[in-house]
């Protein structure tokens, strides 16, 4: 006999369907008939879960950028300073360059969904909470924390072209600028 799911767990399970087609499909070409599908339940199940497109859409960004400080905060964990950043960096390089490519994709995706005042706000938010726990668990100072975002964002584009596969001269020297050999 199957088990049944609780409410929490299958909401769960949305929202990793939901990331994966957002992160592929962006906010505006994702239909909820293909998110549902991908969860293995009706659309109106998933409205009642979620009630709107947009709304399923935030709770997946606010997820993702979620994990990303989760990673964080395990990559810091009992780290201080200039070690803290560079352990939280190479965690953050590990995921993008060698780990799935899912949660880059959705946080790209939701940058460029911002035109909306709404999901901006949780966009803001996650990205204001992972700018703070560097600052707290670091304790260096804004230049500091401002190039370790700054390296971060090139490395997101950098990892969205795939250049760490097949380095072409003007990505190796991005990557080496950077400090992360791929």
């Amino acid at each position: 006999m199957a088990t049944r799911l609780t409410a929490a767990e299958r909401r769960d399970d949305v929202l990793d369907a939901a990331m994966i087609e957002f992160a592929e499909h962006g906010y505006e070409g994702t239909s909820t008939e293909d998110i549902a599908r991908r969860a293995g339940i009706s659309q109106p199940y998933l409205f009642r879960l979620f009630g709107t497109k947009k709304e399923l859409f935030k709770a997946s960004t606010s997820r993702c950028m979620r994990e990303t400080l989760e990673s964080f905060q395990r990559a810091a964990e009992g780290k201080r300073g200039e070690e803290a950043l560079h352990a939280m960096g190479q965690a953050y390089v590990d995921e993008l360059m060698t780990g799935d490519r899912v949660r880059l994709k959705a946080q790209m995706q939701a940058y460029s969904a911002c035109d909306d005042p709404d999901i901006c706000a949780v966009v803001r938010n996650g990205f204001g909470d992972l700018v703070a726990y560097a600052q707290r668990v670091s304790g260096l100072p804004a230049e500091d924390i401002s190039r370790f975002f700054s390296i971060g964002m090139l490395l997101n584009v950098l990892a969205s072209m795939k250049v760490h596969e097949d380095p072409e001269p003007w990505a190796q020297t991005l990557l080496e600028g950077c400090g992360k050999e791929i």
